[in-house]
């Protein structure tokens, strides 16, 4: 094989897994994995961001301090704008597409809110992963910062699957950044930006089989010229 044929396998094998064993990630492994993101481009080199692995009681005070404001319907002032809003039709069309693919390989059905609720709010746990990070990035940088410090979370994932480990980004931490800077120990300097499941998929969970579709070239490449 190739390694541009390799790469395809990789970056097509890589999906957002939402369902993990309790077989524990060694240290030394996590270490490699992000040590190989940072190897990802970035502006002036700034490396911009941090990743935080949160463990034991700090981890599960945290989950259930977001679990019960979600729960409670409490709403805090986000870091960043994560969606436009107004969503434009042809984004909430992916969006709908995307939510109808995760609730329907678990069985729960549109008009199922308690079922989506609880669904949604594994994210707070970050689906019970062996390994659970926070990711923040520092106030004050520009948009382009945004940029390469998503390159590096690509490079994490991918890095983990080449490994063997699954992975899942949690865009819903960002929902909650007071509660996360209060339980972390964190100033307000500390924007934060997402948080990031990684573990040994669990093959036999239902979750793990939602795939999304991705929008064909023709619809986002042309030549000019």
């Amino acid at each position: 094989m190739s390694d541009l044929d390799a790469f395809t396998a990789l970056a097509r094998a890589r999906t957002s897994v939402r369902g993990f064993t309790d077989q524990p990630v060694p240290d030394s492994l996590l270490h490699e994995l992000l040590v190989n993101a940072r190897l990802a481009p970035s502006g002036a080199n700034l490396q911009p961001g941090s990743f935080i692995q949160v463990r034991g009681a700090v981890r599960e005070a945290l989950s259930q301090a977001m679990s019960g404001a979600y729960r409670e319907g409490s709403a805090e002032a986000e870091d960043y704008s994560y969606f436009p809003d107004p969503m434009p039709g042809h984004l909430r069309r992916r969006q709908v597409a995307a939510a109808r693919a995760l609730y329907d390989s678990i069985g729960i059905a549109r008009e199922d809110r308690a079922g989506r609720d609880q669904q949604f709010e594994r994210n707070f746990r970050f689906f019970d992963a062996p390994v659970a990070l926070v990711v923040t990035i520092e106030r004050g940088l520009g948009s382009g910062s945004f940029m390469d410090l998503g390159m590096a979370l690509y490079g994490l994932l991918l890095a983990a699957q080449s490994r063997g480990l699954a992975s899942c980004a949690i865009g819903a931490l960002a929902s909650y950044p007071g509660l996360v800077r209060e339980h972390l120990g964190l100033g307000p300097e500390s924007h934060v930006v997402c948080g990031v499941a990684l573990g040994y998929a669990d093959e036999a969970a239902p979750v793990n089989r939602t795939r999304t579709s991705r929008i064909d070239v023709d619809s986002f490449f042309k030549v000019v010229g």
